[in-house]
């Protein structure tokens, strides 16, 4: 098995060199081997990572119903194969420690080697000067010999004739040495070289031997760790199959159940009415309100007249007031205005004083209680303002109770003259009330959209847009123990939800009071805010732009169709013009921006920001998605850009990303396909592309087409059709097309042809890159449009790109 030693010779003797080289490149194997050891090894602590968080998210699934153990076992499951995973990244990592000691190993046998084989390098480096050295001196010797012989034919004279002979002799001598010469060398260069190939040969198949164990070593660590995966799932189906129907049935009868007592009989018994009329004490439970109705209430009860047989008529004093019987058992002395709840108040002595008065002027000296009816209209008009948030973010991350969104509602001001102090305090209206008094405030849309109310320093889940259809209660039941998150608020159907104010602008603010007059017939109070992109005019919406960018990577494989590989992703974002930061700052509870994407029947997944946007997971439309935004966060978010940059005229916020389905290389808006013929001294490439336009939802142009095409070898020129430019320092070829659409020459379909000259041939088959960009249209045909009121959608910008769009022969 002489492989080394029969095959590394040649006219050139470069055989040591490339023998060296090759034992330099094991070293780089091995760094290889360790990288892609170590690839592995990040690829399976991901998993087992994501294992572990699948294995707590099974602890979060609902424990109701008599399916809840089966999560118990799906839980314990997936954390041993999370274990069995991380125990083989431990193993991988140790294998890896054993390959760079290898490694380590190798650099220094290459240095001793290095040292072996110097004579080696000596006897190369002499042989190819001596040879060279002989090829001049023959030239020389055969040139001198047929200029002798040129100059005898020729008669020449006799002195130029011996000239030319001692000429030839001092040549015939000269070979002579470089071939005795030559012939010492080369036997000292066969002998050693002989040796050194057999070396190099040696060391190969120690290295070669190495990485086998090494790559044995990593077959069996996964052998071993897919064989504790395999008992994973035979313990897995063996749980299963022991948690059967009628043990999930009786478990759920044990923790759940409510008793095993039936109800008894109940007979019928006749009333007795003798004992029914003796001794009743007639009592009333208290009414719950507001005192001053109470004691009106109240007054208005005792001077009513009852009937005298069924009430006894109670004793008055010398002052009119009537005297209650004692009781029989210790009462506790109570307040007149005593805000207690209990039912005791009745049974104390008390006395009522009767009198009659005329009714009175309502003047400013004055107050007449209004009555019960009266209020309930006065408050159920008045819609205030919320006040401005001055708290930190961290802060608005509580959620107000039922409790206390009850007690802001009773205790803020019901008058209109409250509500017209508050604009003192508002910095948008205090200049405008000043110069412009008579201004009035702008009625609001009390059916704009539900949404909670609002104090300062809080923020809640926002609301679900009045157009999505509502749950029926029966639906709802069975689910309101568990909070889904950023899921709007339920709220109850006694109720009418609470109005929601209307969106400010910059450039034209209002206050809602439905207590004032109409927003039709009342001017709005109109605030300068300088140069800003917010425009509204008379309109009562702002301007948001959306921008849906989608970008297409692709892989071709010779001109086999079924080898392409395409990935298609997309993303969303929205353009807030810089002077709507001041109207949401303005205003703690702006109108919630809603969207919905219409025709995601091809998208395979949809990733909102979590931070900023919220969806409902349980909608049913595979063609239609519903988002709304958390204008809290998006306001602090638009803050902190415009503090970043504060000359900004708009802000960009990317709102969600999302995977389009693919179908091979249907789905790529322009077909490649490449060919390559290396030779030794010429290379000859093609690349031949068609349009594809049923890629997209609507055939658009594809501009700015640019085509890479890299080659080795060492070009020395480059004939191409149609022309490209040649990079020499990158050594990569340029194409460059304005436009492919339908109305190309040829429907869009065309050739790219080069023939390239190479020093250093043959040229190895690479990689080509295409880019391009088309501007209007999208390849998933995603659409969006703006839900409820409060925005308008100025501008829809659609377009893709490339990403990684390569072709390989």
């Amino acid at each position: 098995m002489a492989y080394f030693v029969e095959s590394f010779w040649g006219e050139r003797n470069n055989g040591f060199d490339v023998l060296y080289h090759n034992m330099k490149h094991g070293h780089l194997s091995t760094k290889d081997l360790a990288d892609f050891i170590r690839e592995r090894a990040t690829i399976e602590e991901a998993y087992s990572r994501s294992m572990t968080k699948l294995a707590k998210s099974a602890s979060n699934y609902t424990q109701l119903g008599t399916f809840a153990p089966v999560w118990d076992v799906f839980k314990t499951s997936t954390e041993k194969l999370a274990s069995c995973h991380l125990d083989l990244v431990r193993r991988l990592q140790e294998l890896i420690k054993e390959v760079h000691k290898y490694g380590d190993e190798q650099i220094k046998a290459y240095k001793k080697t290095k040292e072996d084989v110097s004579g080696t390098l000596e006897a190369v480096q002499n042989i190819q000067s001596i040879t060279q050295a002989l090829q001049k001196s023959k030239e020389n010797y055969n040139a001198k010999c047929v200029e002798h012989e040129r100059l005898k034919k020729e008669g020449a004279t006799q002195r130029e004739v011996d000239k030319a002979a001692i000429k030839s002799k001092k040549a015939t001598d000269t070979y002579k040495l470089y071939v005795e010469k030559y012939a010492a060398f080369k036997s000292d260069f066969e002998q050693k070289m002989t040796e050194t190939a057999q070396k190099f040969q040696d060391i190969e198949e120690t290295h070669l031997l190495r990485m086998k164990e090494i790559i044995e070593s990593l077959s069996n660590t996964i052998k071993e760790v897919h064989l504790q995966i395999g008992e994973v799932h035979e313990e897995f189906i063996i749980n299963m199959t022991n948690t059967t129907v009628e043990s999930l049935i009786q478990k759920f009868a044990e923790s759940k159940g409510t008793g095993k007592e039936r109800p008894g009989p109940i007979e019928f018994e006749e009333c007795n009415t003798s004992s029914a009329v003796e001794g009743i004490k007639p009592r009333k439970r208290k009414p719950f309100g507001l005192s001053g109705i109470m004691k009106k209430e109240k007054d208005t009860e005792s001077v009513e007249c009852p009937d005298a047989d069924s009430v006894n008529i109670p004793d008055v004093d010398d002052e009119g007031y009537s005297i209650k019987p004692e009781a029989t058992h210790d009462s506790k002395e109570n307040h007149f205005y005593s805000s207690s709840d209990s039912d005791s108040e009745d049974d104390e002595p008390r006395r009522f004083h009767v009198e009659i008065k005329p009714v009175q002027p309502n003047n400013s000296s004055q107050y007449t209680v209004p009555s019960l009816d009266e209020l309930k209209v006065s408050i159920g008009n008045i819609t205030l303002s919320p006040a401005i948030s001055r708290h930190s973010p961290a802060q608005m991350n509580q959620n107000l109770s039922s409790e206390e969104l009850t007690k802001s509602k009773l205790s803020a001001p019901t008058n209109e003259k409250a509500n017209s102090d508050l604009l003192a305090w508002d910095p948008l209206f205090s200049s405008s009330l000043e110069s412009s008094s008579s201004a009035s405030l702008a009625s609001s849309s009390s059916s704009a959209r539900p949404t909670t109310p609002l104090s300062i320093g809080t923020i809640v889940p926002p609301p679900r847009p009045a157009s999505r259809p509502k749950l029926s209660t029966g639906k709802l039941s069975g689910i309101n123990e568990i909070p889904r998150p950023f899921s709007p608020p339920l709220t109850s159907n006694s109720s009418p939800p609470p109005a929601a104010p209307l969106a400010r602008a910059e450039s034209i603010s209002s206050i809602s009071s439905s207590a004032s007059l109409s927003a039709a017939n009342t001017p709005t109070v109109g605030v300068s805010g300088g140069p800003s992109p917010v425009s509204l005019g008379n309109q009562d919406t702002l301007p948001v732009a959306v921008a849906l960018t989608e970008s297409v990577n692709a892989y071709f494989k010779g001109a086999d169709p079924t080898k392409c590989i395409v990935k298609i992703t997309g993303d969303m974002t929205v353009s807030f013009p810089s002077g709507i930061i001041k109207v949401f700052t303005s205003n703690p509870s702006p109108a919630v921006l809603c969207f919905r994407m219409k025709n995601t029947s091809k998208l395979e997944q949809i990733l909102p920001n979590a931070q900023l946007v919220y969806s409902d997971q349980s909608q049913s439309d595979s063609t239609t998605k519903d988002f709304w935004m958390n204008m809290q966060a998006i306001t602090f978010y638009l803050k902190k850009l415009s503090e970043q940059n504060p000359s900004a005229s708009y802000y960009n916020v990317d709102v969600l990303k999302y995977q389009v389905s693919s179908n091979g290389i249907q789905s790529t808006p322009l077909n490649l396909a490449t060919y390559w013929k290396c030779n030794a001294s010429t290379t000859d490439v093609r690349v031949d592309y068609k349009y594809n336009p049923e890629s997209m939802n609507m055939p658009s142009m594809l501009s700015n087409v640019q085509v890479v095409v890299p080659v080795d070898g060492g070009v020395t020129n480059m004939q191409s059709l149609p022309p490209a430019k040649w990079n020499a320092d990158q050594m990569k070829a340029y194409w460059k097309i304005s436009s492919i659409s339908e109305k190309s020459e040829n429907g869009g379909s065309g050739s790219l042809r080069a023939k390239f000259d190479v020093s250093e041939g043959p040229s190895k088959p690479a990689t080509l890159a295409v880019q391009f960009i088309s501007e209007g249209s999208t390849l998933s045909g995603v659409d969006v449009e703006l839900v409820g009121t409060g925005y308008r959608l100025s501008l829809l910008k659609k377009r893709f790109a490339t990403g990684r769009y390569m072709a390989d022969c």
